[in-house]
């Protein structure tokens, strides 16, 4: 994930020694979104991604065409329901190209001058006609004055910089080619849907990576917004026009929902190693100069492998002076699970469980009312049954649990033992508890008694 990164901010901003702090804070920032999931392969994929893309503008080769006609299809296999970000890393280049080119089309003195075409042909007097010739011979000067004057604002820009690259209509192509491998994969149209069915159902509203941001409670995410305003606002640094979508589209996606602030720290985190080599670059150009030479120096090289060793063995022996273990059992219900695999048959029982600790019961290989893939259990993918909601309704007991089990044909119940839930079990004749600890309680219905 560091090496694409890395790899990314390099070829943005041509400053390995820039690229390398940016590439370390990054994944500092990233840290809470570094997890055993497909989500860090589509990491690493998007972000080939947006460095294939730059290497093809840049060298106008046929051979970067190839990656980015393969990811989409690897994405679809391997992370289907981010399928459609793919084409959302295009926007930014394709935008940039379609707004230059509508600017220097001066559309809107062209169509004048195929209106005054329009009106000389209408039965008028000959003087309006003249007029006519008059405005159609200005018009062709106005453009080319046009056209001089916006060359020489894209010379030296105040603070967007536009470059039209006649290579970026290319993307245009891979775009529509790649639009189609969605269905190389074995669910079919499931990465052109899953996404929408996502959005249109009702666990975006509950869960927490879903949520909107609230900056105060997100301080990284909020500096990093302060640095690129601060780099913008109060110095001449330049920024091209779709490196300010790319960063325009991702604070606001990620103001949306939080867990966008992953696709923010990896696609805006070349912009930023970008602006802040061009910051060096105009500023204090030596010094960078004499950081990177000593890096790649012996000495230098030996200091940086010996502090990230020395942090590596202090973090190591952090994690081993813990006294918690690896797993809480506070949280997970490690014990209790111990206890299931012993004296329950897990695969003939249908159990319900709470939202949270699905995951580690599907782990222990004990099938689960409910897990942590909250997508799966909405009305969406269940043939219009709302699992998901009824999952925290019963915990919650904003419904009769008891009813509920009865649709779910429930056999057994784990929950927190200090839940709401198991304080009314506990009364009720129709539950009998079977296992307790600390932390969790099972109880199995006793249905020859209702």
């Amino acid at each position: 994930m560091g090496g694409t990164i890395y790899l990314s901010s390099s070829q943005f901003s041509k400053n390995k020694v820039v690229s390398f702090v940016i590439t370390i804070l990054t994944m500092y920032l990233l840290k809470p979104y570094l997890a055993a999931r497909a989500q860090i392969v589509t990491f690493i994929l998007f972000s080939l991604t947006v460095y294939f893309i730059e290497k093809f503008l840049q060298t106008h080769k046929k051979r970067y065409v190839i990656p980015l006609l393969l990811i989409p299809i690897l994405i679809a296999n391997l992370h289907c329901a981010v399928f459609p970000f793919y084409f959302v890393l295009f926007l930014p280049y394709i935008a940039e190209y379609l707004w230059i080119t509508i600017l220097d089309w001066d559309l809107d003195y062209r169509m004048i001058g195929w209106g005054l075409k329009i009106a000389k042909k209408l039965p008028t007097k000959q003087k309006f006609k003249e007029n006519c010739d008059n405005k159609l011979r200005k018009i062709p000067l106005i453009i080319q004055e046009n056209k001089d004057k916006r060359k020489r604002r894209r010379a030296n820009p105040y603070k967007i910089k536009m470059e039209k690259n006649p290579f970026a209509k290319w993307l245009i192509l891979i775009v529509i080619i790649t639009a189609f491998t969605g269905f190389i994969n074995p669910t079919g149209k499931g990465a052109y849907t899953y996404t929408y069915d996502i959005y249109r159902g009702n666990t975006t509203k509950s869960i927490n990576e879903h949520l909107p941001v609230t900056l105060i409670d997100s301080k990284e995410f909020l500096t990093a917004l302060c640095v690129f305003l601060a780099i913008l606002v109060f110095t001449d640094t330049k920024i091209k026009l779709s490196d300010l979508f790319m960063l325009g589209g991702l604070v606001t996606l990620s103001l949306m929902s939080r867990r966008q602030i992953s696709m923010f720290a990896i696609f805006c985190s070349p912009i930023l190693a970008k602006l802040i080599s061009a910051m060096v670059e105009k500023y204090d150009k030596k010094t960078c100069q004499k950081l990177f030479h000593f890096a790649v120096s012996a000495i230098g090289a030996l200091l940086i492998v010996v502090a990230f060793s020395f942090h590596t063995v202090h973090e190591m022996k952090k994690m081993q002076q813990r006294q918690e273990p690896y797993i809480s059992e506070a949280t997970y219900p490690v014990k209790a699970a111990d206890w299931m695999l012993k004296n329950l048959d897990v695969n003939n029982m249908r159990i319900y469980n709470e939202y949270n600790y699905g995951s580690y019961l599907l782990f222990r290989g004990i099938p689960v009312f409910i897990d942590s893939r909250c997508d799966l259990y909405a009305p969406e993918f269940n043939g219009g049954e709302d699992i998901f909601t009824d999952a925290l309704d019963i915990a919650s007991i904003a419904v009769d649990y008891d009813k509920k089990f009865d649709e779910y044909d429930v056999t057994h119940v784990i929950a927190y033992a200090n839940s709401k839930l198991v304080m009314l079990m506990k009364e009720d004749k129709s539950y009998k508890r079977i296992y307790e600890d600390d932390h969790f309680s099972i109880f199995e219905r006793k249905k020859n008694e209702k």
